[in-house]
């Protein structure tokens, strides 16, 4: 809860510069989609595959977080929480997905993982620079950063895979890191659903005091 004097608030995204930096992550988010996903099935890879979707992911969510700039604690909370619950789902596709393919995968394509990786990481490592001064703010606010943080962090991973399939000739590295990557969107969603919550509980609560 915010303290008297306002020292505590969060920023909730009421600026022209964050939404102008929030349009030009949405498009480089939206734009890697389409090359990584396209990518992740000609390598056949899996950890290519479930980048891909966090770039989808990630571009539709910011597009919620731009669309509840500025609207009430409710709203922005219910954002906050739609993609908490997004990103749980995604992160439980990509375990069942990799759980599959430990049985039925074939090798993917080394170079074609390093390359792709390295492109998507530049890509997200210019978002994380784009965004790192918004990085502390509300549920909604924080979701962005969490997110854009994570694709940096996989993309990192995805060409670690690469360098072991490489090395190994096996499919068990790209594998590997596909499953790490679910427990990272696990654990944003956590971060993001609790924080939502808290927030919500603690506007009703400074409701409840006004009334009383």
């Amino acid at each position: 809860m915010s303290g008297c004097c306002g020292h505590d608030a969060k920023f909730d995204g009421v600026s022209d510069d964050y939404k102008r930096r929030l349009w030009i992550v949405i498009a480089i988010n939206a734009i890697m989609f389409f090359v990584e996903m396209g990518a992740g099935r000609l390598a056949q890879s899996q950890a290519l595959q479930a980048d891909a979707l966090d770039f989808l992911g990630d571009a539709l969510t910011y597009g919620i977080s731009l669309a509840v700039i500025g609207a009430s604690i409710q709203a922005r909370t219910n954002a906050a929480l739609f993609k908490g619950i997004s990103l749980l789902l995604v992160g439980l596709w990509v375990f069942g997905s990799t759980l599959y393919r430990v049985f039925y995968a074939e090798v993917p394509t080394a170079e074609i993982m390093g390359v792709i990786g390295f492109l998507a990481l530049v890509a997200n490592l210019a978002s994380v620079l784009i965004l790192v001064k918004y990085k502390d703010g509300d549920a909604n606010v924080r979701s962005v950063w969490l997110c854009s943080r994570n694709d940096a962090i996989g993309n990192v991973a995805v060409m670690l895979a690469a360098l072991g399939v490489w090395g190994t000739a096996t499919v068990w590295p790209d594998l590997i890191v596909a499953g790490v990557m679910a427990g990272l969107f696990l654990s944003s969603a956590y971060q993001i659903l609790t924080q939502a919550l808290a927030e919500r509980q603690a506007e009703e609560i400074s409701k409840c005091e006004l009334k009383s």
